[in-house]
């Protein structure tokens, strides 16, 4: 089965970037085959064993896991949230992530257009750092992350984070188990993030900067740097 966050679409799979998951797990397996169920009417909505399906599931699933990493860190505990989306327009999503950051969880965001989240207000956002990449490539896969504890929830999908994506579209959510695919969508996330070549950050006045390279700093760009990862996997296949 194939889970992605993207459209089987020849022409702008030459220009967006997606993750797409091949996976046997059984439980996923069951979750999607009750999804379509559902779309084709021959079940209602499910309490899905791992995936996280809008409109009915994914809102609550994602505030409980930002209420994890809140409690977690409240607890003296490691607590994280950095995620990649497209869009950041929910209210209640927005407003649990200002309660994250006001209980001191270090969250940062990566989202590539509109994003109604305001970082940087002493008090209110202080602890929220949001940027964007926009590069050769349109920037277009989904990625969720909550860390608590010892433990690292990883999720990618179709959902941006929009009252049209999450309370009134059919969406998924899968979480990324195996070792092998995590450490890639976090490494992909990771570069994102650290991006000082197509990079712009959010300020508290919601103007866009850009992010530059100081002079001692290696200039990383997230797209070039996949870019030859995958033509080096390409050549090593070659031979």
């Amino acid at each position: 089965m194939h889970v992605g966050t993207g459209n089987y679409h020849p022409t702008t799979a030459r220009l967006y970037t997606d993750f797409g998951l091949f996976t046997c797990d059984d439980k996923i397996g069951a979750d999607v085959a009750e999804m379509f169920n559902f779309l084709t009417g021959y079940g209602r909505p499910a309490n899905y064993r791992e995936v996280l399906a809008a409109p009915h599931f994914m809102l609550g699933g994602i505030l409980e896991r930002i209420d994890r990493v809140i409690a977690a860190h409240s607890e003296g505990r490691h607590g994280r949230i950095r995620m990649k989306m497209n869009a950041l327009v929910h209210p209640e999503v927005i407003e649990a992530l200002y309660r994250a950051s006001q209980a001191g969880v270090k969250i940062e965001l990566n989202v590539r257009g509109i994003c109604c989240l305001i970082p940087g207000v002493p008090g209110m956002s202080e602890n929220i750092r949001v940027v964007s990449v926009v590069g050769r490539f349109l920037e277009h896969s989904r990625i969720y992350t909550f860390e608590h504890g010892d433990e690292v929830e990883v999720y990618i999908g179709s959902a941006d984070l929009m009252p049209r994506n999450l309370d009134n579209r059919v969406e998924l959510l899968t979480p990324v188990k195996d070792p092998i695919c995590r450490a890639e969508v976090l490494d992909t996330l990771e570069r994102c993030l650290l991006d000082n070549v197509n990079a712009w950050e959010l300020q508290s006045d919601g103007r866009w900067t850009p992010v530059l390279a100081g002079p001692d700093d290696e200039p990383r760009s997230a797209q070039r740097e996949l870019l030859s990862l995958a033509s080096a996997r390409v050549a090593e296949a070659s031979l």
